[in-house]
């Protein structure tokens, strides 16, 4: 566990790092445990001497051990923050506030947590280090290290069966990782590709989709388990052709675009140029050809792309991430966040919260996580439908499709 003197860090807004640092270091290694009522007094003995019956076992409540490795980098504390680093660090104690946040709820039902809380200073080499840490190991969860090269490092020491590591933010591919422990709570791309050719076969039943690509060859991370998923869902039924666009050139595929029917271009390029190019092909073909587009799920995220252009295309878009901020349970959430820390929750807090509420839970309820595959949760940000993954642990499948309607993205799965 970590300690750390309380010097003043250079903050923008009202991020309060300095505030949260301190209690969090303060309080976060101690016991977080509900009180337990006291052991009843001895009887006087009677004077009647008959054989003493053995006292009732009190049984003590079960704690739940739950570390957390976050990169608070604290060796910044001395010398301030960079940009970069206030970032991350900002990420944290976002994600920890709302994660004890959650065991802080649970407890009110009688549950008993110890939270311990590491920095991971967002070093691989810290990570290693502590994958070797006792109090670590002896852990009924640990939840990171969250950046993917400090996870891998980390998670390359613990490759024997034990009990699980969070990954609690990032969606990279468990097969980065390779570890039979590993729960993946972001679904990775391989479940975004999955949601795209159910909602692609099932919804529209098309008889051909187009594949357009940029020549990078990271895009075969999304072509190739789509091309699977498709083949597989529809049987075979469906035609997939492949073009790598030069310069927005799209004439060729014109003689096989229909007049009366969607023609589906599925997009999993990223590259700024190379979208603005195709896309604006695309929409001078929409004047005559009914067109339906799908796009990477990082498109969600990219300003450049205009909702007025994506409405056109009817683009279709997955995410894992749709908090709801005038649903009920999300109003509550952000008053007793703002209670308890006085700001406002970012995703990252709501996210902390979410997998706090689900695997703190689960830990008080069963000896271990072997059963969440029979657990499906509905949290604020997302839904978690883990499904076990041989050699590569659990990963939540779950993931949303969105359309682009009336310009903002509205949810039709």
């Amino acid at each position: 566990m970590i300690s750390a003197q309380n010097h003043r860090l250079p903050l923008s807004g009202n991020r309060w790092l300095i505030f949260a640092t301190t209690i969090l270091f303060a309080g976060a290694c101690s016991p977080k445990l509900q009180p337990v009522a006291p052991a009843p007094k001895p009887v006087e003995k009677s004077v009647v001497k008959v054989p003493e019956a053995k006292p009732p076992v009190k049984l003590e409540p079960k704690v739940s051990l739950i570390s957390l490795i976050l990169p608070f980098d604290l060796d910044y504390l001395k010398t301030g923050y960079s940009a970069a680093a206030q970032t991350k660090a900002n990420i944290a104690v976002d994600y920890y506030q709302g994660f004890k946040l959650a065991l802080d709820s649970l407890t009110a039902f009688g549950y008993n947590y110890k939270l311990q809380v590491y920095d991971s200073k967002d070093l691989p080499s810290q990570a290693h280090a502590l994958a070797y840490n006792p109090q670590i190991r002896a852990s009924d969860l640990i939840v990171g290290p969250v950046f993917p090269e400090d996870l891998k490092a980390f998670t390359d020491v613990l490759t024997s069966a034990r009990k699980p590591i969070l990954s609690p933010l990032a969606s990279a591919s468990p097969a980065t990782f390779k570890n039979q422990n590993l729960v993946t709570a972001i679904p990775p791309l391989e479940s975004h590709v999955a949601a795209a050719a159910d909602y692609i076969t099932s919804a529209i039943k098309p008889k051909r989709i187009f594949i357009l690509k940029s020549g990078y060859s990271e895009e075969n991370e999304y072509i190739v388990p789509f091309k699977k998923a498709i083949d597989s869902l529809g049987k075979k039924r469906i035609k997939v052709n492949q073009l790598t666009v030069i310069h927005g050139q799209l004439k060729v595929l014109e003689p096989q675009l229909l007049l009366t029917e969607q023609n589906i271009f599925v997009i999993p390029a990223t590259n700024q140029a190379f979208l603005m190019v195709t896309l604006r092909t695309l929409d001078s073909l929409a004047k005559k050809y009914p067109i339906t587009v799908f796009g990477h799920p990082g498109w969600k995220d990219f300003t450049f792309l205009k909702a007025e252009l994506l409405q056109r295309l009817k683009t279709h878009i997955t995410s894992s991430e749709n908090i709801d901020y005038k649903a009920p349970e999300t109003l509550n959430f952000i008053y007793k966040y703002r209670n308890s820390y006085h700001v406002e929750p970012t995703a990252f807090a709501i996210k902390g919260f979410d997998e706090g509420l689900y695997f703190g839970k689960l830990l008080a309820m069963y000896d271990d996580l072997k059963n969440m595959n029979q657990n499906e949760f509905t949290g604020l940000h997302n839904i978690f439908r883990f499904e076990k993954k041989p050699g590569l642990g659990w990963v939540n499948t779950h993931v949303n499709v969105f359309k682009y309607s009336n310009f903002a993205l509205k949810q039709v799965k």
